[in-house]
């Protein structure tokens, strides 16, 4: 199996115990020694938050790193919430992130004195899989992907016994969520899938589950028993170990995998449609979200270096990333919207 590689970097003298991975090992000349608190190093930069985006932030950090001696970084995914739980607390200077900041986190880091500024980057399609094996089932609608992984689902069943369900929605809901595809295969339902911390599973409950649930006056959750995971390479390789499999992961990790794994079209209420570059950039696929980085302001102002570095990942080189890892590029408009925010910081 393909699996996407990780990005793994030596200690660096100013890391604690139990933290997070670091690379460049001479210091950046000024930069004073990490704080007690846990606060980033002037002249260092530190990144965590969403699994999917930290392969682009990887690919910029090397990148960045091999043009300036002597750059120290860390960079890190466990998920986009707690990247912001970190960004939040004074911890980095970029939280990457699979979703918008919340409510919630706005408060945090408002509390906190954190201010930001959001950077769109990227675009992403969330892959529906399952086994190549499974070749009774090509496309599910959002009332199919409810009934057979959301809050009223039963555990490890089958994906038969979820066929009531999916009959009831439709009915009740009509076509407005797509057409339900039941009755369903007569075997065993095994869903690997992101969990709560992920950026990906928020952003596929909030687009696929949230409206169906307020309807059903349910909570847009997913089901209970499923195999829950942070890493997408976790749950590639669980999506692939079984022959009647359900999950979902980031389109890049798909296109990584697309040997191991299918990837099912998805009607959103349009008919069925494939997740790809193309259908993700122009909205046609119905499960496609934005990727972004949040940088503090704050630590831009004090760190020359942070914002050299932010300048290069929104340069034409830096940006190239975003391809290299495997997602979709922002359009020349997009783009030159996410640079006038960093402009107008």
């Amino acid at each position: 199996m393909n699996v996407k590689r990780q990005w793994q970097r030596p200690v660096l003298s100013l890391a604690v115990a139990g933290s997070l991975v670091l690379a460049g090992c001479v210091s950046t000349p000024g930069a004073s020694e990490d704080g007690d608190d846990g606060t980033p190093q002037a002249g260092a930069v530190v990144i965590s938050g969403s699994s999917t985006v930290e392969p682009i932030s990887s690919l910029v950090t090397e990148d960045y790193a091999a043009a300036n001696e002597g750059f120290e970084y860390e960079v890190d995914g466990p998920g986009t919430g707690d990247g912001f739980a970190r960004f939040c607390a004074g911890e980095t200077d970029i939280s990457d992130a699979s979703r918008p900041i919340s409510e919630e986190e706005t408060a945090a880091c408002e509390e906190a004195g954190i201010p930001w500024v959001e950077l769109k980057i990227a675009v992403d399609g969330i892959s529906v899989l399952t086994s190549p094996a499974n070749e009774a089932v090509t496309c599910l609608s959002f009332l199919d992907l409810y009934a057979l992984m959301g809050p009223e689902g039963d555990g490890y069943g089958s994906w038969d016994d979820q066929s009531t369900i999916a009959d009831e929605l439709a009915t009740e809901l009509g076509e407005e969520f797509g057409t339900a595809h039941a009755p369903y295969p007569d075997a065993p339902l095994e869903v690997t899938a992101p969990g709560e911390e992920s950026g990906t599973y928020d952003s596929f409950l909030e687009i696929v589950f949230e409206d169906i649930a307020e309807a059903r006056g349910t909570d847009p959750v997913a089901r209970p028993g499923y195999t829950a995971s942070a890493e997408d390479n976790v749950i590639v390789e669980g999506i692939a170990g079984s022959d009647s499999s359900l999950g979902w992961v980031g389109f890049a990790f798909y296109e990584e995998n697309a040997e191991a794994v299918e990837a099912l079209e998805v009607d959103g209420g349009d008919g069925c449609v494939a997740p790809t570059a193309e259908t993700i950039a122009s909205n046609e696929y119905p499960i496609s979200r934005d990727l972004f980085i949040y940088v503090n302001t704050d630590n831009a102002a004090e760190n020359e270096t942070l914002v050299s570095f932010v300048d290069y990942y929104l340069s034409d080189e830096g940006i190239a990333a975003v391809e290299e890892a495997g997602y979709v590029p922002l359009t020349a408009e997009a783009l030159d919207e996410t640079r006038a925010a960093w402009d107008g910081r």
